[in-house]
């Protein structure tokens, strides 16, 4: 992929940003995300790519746009794959709490995992625990070493942790190790990516979640060095045989980074939607508007913050009915 492509796509998830961003707070979960993914959609077909949609929406009878399988992008060449996620975190918009962002990541042809749209268990940390981390074995043996890694105690790392009754077990094994941990409503993409960076105040990401957005997060760590471990987790029969339909020979085997994310030159991009503890918000400032986006490239090691600033008159993505 050129270089130049990374900024192209800044430009896509600054669209979905804007768009999403105007309903912030007035409980529309599901008009924020349409926004959002009309607005990547038309951003996506001016980038000379010819991407496929490998997460997105949903399956095409569920997503009019971004739906996988779709074909996006204004070129033939090159082919790319494309993960998704428009409104991460539509609750978040929806109530005006932290990190909501549109994001999305590329890589080459069969590069990036084809997830299939279920839980998935995570396991997420930045460059300097890299290769101190074991999901089979338990939260306490993790703690220590990321701990020790980091040149820390244990009581001082911060662990995120998705705040669901399903993760009462892992809450209750954090807390007896004697860690921090900062619960979250909804979207565990941002603070996944937020365990690279040492200054974001996140030193560890565990729990279940969609995973899909493991997709995007193990894309983002693999630009900045991290380490995912992960796991499938079906909830039936039905999940079981249709990841297995997708080419999962054992659904209960962890998966590492590289299984997740193959290619060796992958784009992450993100903008911020709501003020988060990676990216700020959007600002709407008359007939302006400001956006905070981060993207990166793993074949360079290159890590981008962007701001910007848009005369929303001359966005033609914008729905005026919002």
């Amino acid at each position: 992929m050129e270089r130049e492509l990374a900024l192209e796509f800044v430009r896509v998830t600054e669209a979905a940003a804007i768009s999403a961003g105007r309903l912030m707070g007035r409980g529309q979960k599901e008009a924020a995300d349409a926004a959002a993914v009309d607005a990547m959609r038309a951003m996506l077909d001016t980038v000379q790519i010819r991407g496929t949609i490998v997460i997105g929406e949903g399956e095409m009878d569920e997503a009019p746009m971004l739906y996988i399988g779709e074909k996006v992008g204004g070129a033939s060449f090159p082919e790319v794959d494309i993960a998704v996620d428009p409104l991460e975190g539509t609750s978040l918009v929806a109530k005006g709490l932290p990190n909501a962002i549109a994001v999305l990541a590329v890589a080459e042809k069969g590069g990036l995992l084809h997830a299939p749209d279920m839980y998935m268990q995570k396991l997420a940390v930045g460059s300097e625990a890299k290769g101190c981390i074991d999901l089979n074995a338990p939260l306490k043996y993790n703690l220590e070493k990321v701990a020790h890694a980091k040149g820390k105690r244990v009581a001082d790392l911060t662990v995120v942790i998705l705040d669901r009754e399903r993760h009462a077990s892992i809450i209750r094994e954090v807390r007896e190790a004697g860690a921090r941990i900062k619960l979250i409503s909804d979207g565990d993409v941002a603070p996944a990516v937020a365990t690279a960076f040492g200054d974001s105040g996140v030193d560890m990401l565990v729990g279940i979640g969609g995973a899909p957005e493991g997709v995007l997060a193990a894309a983002a760590l693999k630009c900045l060095g991290g380490e995912m471990q992960a796991r499938l987790m079906p909830t039936c029969e039905a999940e079981v045989r249709r990841a297995e339909s997708m080419g999962f020979k054992d659904v209960s085997a962890v998966l590492t980074l590289q299984d997740i994310v193959k290619g060796n030159d992958v784009i992450f991009a993100a903008t911020g939607i709501t003020d988060g503890d990676l990216l700020r918000g959007v600002r709407y400032l008359g007939a302006k508007a400001t956006t905070h986006s981060i993207v990166m490239r793993s074949k360079t090691g290159t890590v981008r913050l962007v701001e910007a600033t848009h005369l929303l008159e001359k966005k033609a993505f914008l729905r005026r009915d919002v």
